[in-house]
């Protein structure tokens, strides 16, 4: 392991990206320690106290802890990932986003300065949204979060707010271009690994105190790493569907006569499911801010409070409906029977053209619900736990799921990195066979 993390740092295309990332997301956590105008900071931690095993408490790990101190990031890159959202679904539903995609590279940059335009829309509702909120918060002591209230500091909190979220926007754009792995994937990924000394701190007190036990405390670990392992090895589980080449004969070569095979993994949309799910379920919170003294409103956020019974199915639903949708935009059936059909390939057993398409959809739909279904129950499941222990930090799920995905999803491009340059990967890869259908 260590030779293999050695041999990053000797190729220095690899090595520049890598510390290059690391530079960005150090600027990022900086900023995230940089304190938003007019807020009591002590006032505002004391009010998270209270609240971190509610929807604040969650969208404030998605932030690495910008909410809860008050920061130019409170908003994180939740707004650039909701307007992502937005233009991923015109682009199924409306033929002129749909036409605007297929224009290839030009039609990409055209789609991502709409998602940029929109994304400060999103940062003006939401920032004047935790303004108003915000301006009702108390602390433990009741003093006021806001000392002063009003239209001056509302502004400046929608100014600030919307400038950081930009910020983090490039800076995850910079990464994606020229450093390691997803940007906007590592920025979420860092927040939320940022609060582990922190509730790590928490739990030895508690575990002093006798708030929490040794018998509690190391059941709740054994359930963490059986969970991490399953994630890994459902992320890592694929579906190979084998192909057969036939030969050609072009003058004087014979191309063809080889078997290999798809492969289609479990888990093809990743963590994006769960990133979109809860970025949709944000929605509700941030506008119940708008009506703090509204009884109505209040019971509508008790509703969508992480581990209520109607949170947890429109959750489930949420992550199975984002994976099939991310699912067929990432892998497109037609396109691919068609490719294989141009160069001769054909699945045994299965007509090539439009009968392989839909053998392939077929395989496609069924490993994605369990993959689907796995994934939301694991994003869940933690929930009741760290509830009945009463665990001093949100660390759900979602969070195992996130940090896992994106450590994997970026330990691949370093791995594809090594293995151009002729070194050893960090993942030893197996053969999974899989019966047809």
């Amino acid at each position: 392991m260590f030779e293999k993390i050695k041999a990053c740092f000797k190729i220095p295309d690899l090595r520049n990206k890598l510390l290059f990332t690391i530079a960005i997301l150090a600027i990022y956590r900086l900023g995230n320690h940089i304190p938003c105008p007019g807020i009591n900071a002590k006032a505002l931690i004391g009010f998270f106290e209270t609240a971190r095993n509610t929807m604040f408490g969650l969208f404030d790990i998605f932030v690495g802890g910008g909410l809860s101190r008050g920061t130019i990031f409170a908003l994180g890159i939740m707004p650039y990932i909701s307007a992502s959202i937005i233009f991923q679904l015109l682009g199924a539903a409306m033929p002129a986003i749909q036409r605007i995609q297929r224009e290839g590279e030009e039609g990409r940059r055209k789609i991502t300065q709409y998602t940029r335009y929109l994304t400060v829309g999103i940062c003006i509702i939401q920032g004047l949204g935790v303004a108003i909120f915000m301006e009702s918060m108390r602390g433990i002591a009741g003093e006021a979060v806001i000392p002063h209230p009003g239209f001056a500091f509302r502004l400046l909190a929608i100014l600030t707010l919307t400038t950081g979220t930009i910020f983090i926007m490039w800076l995850g754009e910079l990464i994606t271009e020229k450093g390691i792995g997803n940007g906007i994937s590592l920025i979420i990924m860092i927040g939320i690994v940022a609060t582990f000394p922190t509730s790590g701190l928490n739990t030895i007190r508690m575990l002093r105190t006798g708030a929490l036990t040794i018998v509690e405390f190391l059941f709740f670990i054994v359930v963490m790493i059986g969970v991490m392992a399953a994630i890994v090895f459902v992320t890592q589980a694929q579906r190979r569907i084998p192909v057969q080449y036939a030969q050609r004969v072009i003058g004087r070569k014979i191309y063809g006569g080889r078997s290999t095979h798809i492969p289609l993994n479990v888990n093809t949309a990743g963590v994006i499911p769960i990133i979109f799910a809860q970025s949709m379920l944000m929605f509700p919170a941030t506008i119940t801010t708008f009506l703090p003294t509204s009884q109505i409103a209040t019971e509508i956020g008790m509703f969508f409070k992480p581990g209520h019974w109607l949170y947890n199915i429109i959750y489930a639903m949420l992550i199975v409906f984002f994976a099939y949708f991310y699912t067929a935009v990432v892998i497109n059936p037609t396109d691919l029977a068609d490719n294989m059909k141009k160069y001769g390939g054909f699945i045994p057993g299965i007509r090539p053209g439009t009968s392989t398409a839909s053998y392939i959809d077929k395989v496609l739909a069924r490993i994605t619900l369990p993959g689907a279904l796995f994934f939301a129950a694991v994003a869940i499941f933690p929930i009741y736990v760290i509830n009945k222990l009463n665990v001093p930090f949100f660390f759900g799920g979602t969070s195992i799921i996130i940090t896992v995905g994106v450590v994997l999803d970026t330990v691949r491009q370093i791995e594809s990195q090594l293995i151009m340059r002729h070194y050893d990967g960090f993942i030893k890869k197996g053969r999974i066979r899989g019966r047809r259908g």
